[in-house]
C-alpha cells in the first residue's frame, strides 16, 4: 500500500502487551540512521513529543 507523500509518516500507536505502546518508523528514516533490528534506542520526553536516540554506553 503506498500513502501519499503529506501522509507518509503519519503512523498509528499499538498496543503491546498489557503496559507498553508501540509505533512503526518509516524504513527510509531507519535506513537513513543506519539502525539496525533489535538495536538500542533511547526515549526521551522532550516538550511537545518525545526523542528517539540511539543508545550508547
Amino acid at each position: 500500500m503506498n500513502r501519499k507523500n503529506d501522509q507518509k509518516n503519519i503512523r498509528k500507536l499499538y498496543r503491546q502487551g498489557s503496559t507498553s505502546m508501540a509505533v512503526t518508523l518509516p524504513i527510509e528514516m531507519v535506513a537513513d540512521l543506519k539502525w539496525r533490528e533489535r538495536q538500542k534506542v533511547k526515549v526521551s520526553k522532550v516538550r511537545g513529543g518525545i526523542l528517539i536516540k540511539d543508545w550508547k554506553k
